[in-house]
């Protein structure tokens, strides 16, 4: 089972209507085997989440920095042994024991060899359409400026249609009278 702790209400609600408990860390530290962090914050996972878990919880960031997780207050009130590397098994004053990831870094990054394969291909195909974007525009009135752009949403959809084969997906394709009814090209841009 999987609980949610959330700040932002729309992402809550959204939480909840897909079936998922939605709750404080706070509330459920102590029913929690694992904590994955995803925020982008720090200070997620702190000394009293830490105090409260059950034995062997294991504790991962995917989030952000190694701020996430407060793994300052692990070094200073608990023992720890590594298991094997990006493995950390801290014995707690209580007698319980915390796993912590990749030290509270990226365990995606920390514990793996790196991103899967296809993960990559989905990175590299944004990347280098952006470069042929930037290329074709340059010496044209469309030429970007110096500054930071969001992926037009083209491409997006671009390296999307390029990957789904891959998947086994078949696209429903639009007629032009279904086209001219929702205002949109064929062949998308299908959202701003």
């Amino acid at each position: 089972r999987v609980i949610v702790t959330e700040i932002d209400p729309i992402n809550a609600l959204q939480a909840a209507m897909e079936g998922y408990q939605v709750a404080t860390l706070d509330e459920v530290a102590h029913e929690a085997n694992i904590i994955v962090t995803t925020t982008g914050c720090k200070d997620i996972v702190v000394g009293r989440h830490f105090e409260a878990l059950p034995n062997d919880a294991i504790v991962c960031n995917v989030g952000h920095f190694d701020c996430e997780i407060d793994v300052k207050y692990l070094e200073a009130h608990a023992q720890k042994d590594t298991v094997k590397p990006q493995v950390d098994r801290y014995t707690m004053k209580n007698g319980r024991h915390v796993i912590l990831l990749a030290e509270g870094r990226l365990c995606n990054l920390g514990c793996a060899t790196g991103h899967p394969s296809f993960v990559m291909s989905n990175s590299f195909t944004n990347q280098v359409l952006a470069q042929i974007e930037l290329w074709t525009k340059k010496d044209t009135p469309e030429a970007y400026k110096l500054g930071l752009y969001v992926l037009p949403k083209r491409l997006d959809e671009e390296v999307a249609s390029l990957h789904l084969d891959k998947l086994g997906v078949k696209l429903t394709k639009l007629s032009s009278d279904q086209a001219a009814y929702l205002g949109l090209p064929i062949e998308g841009p299908f959202k701003p």
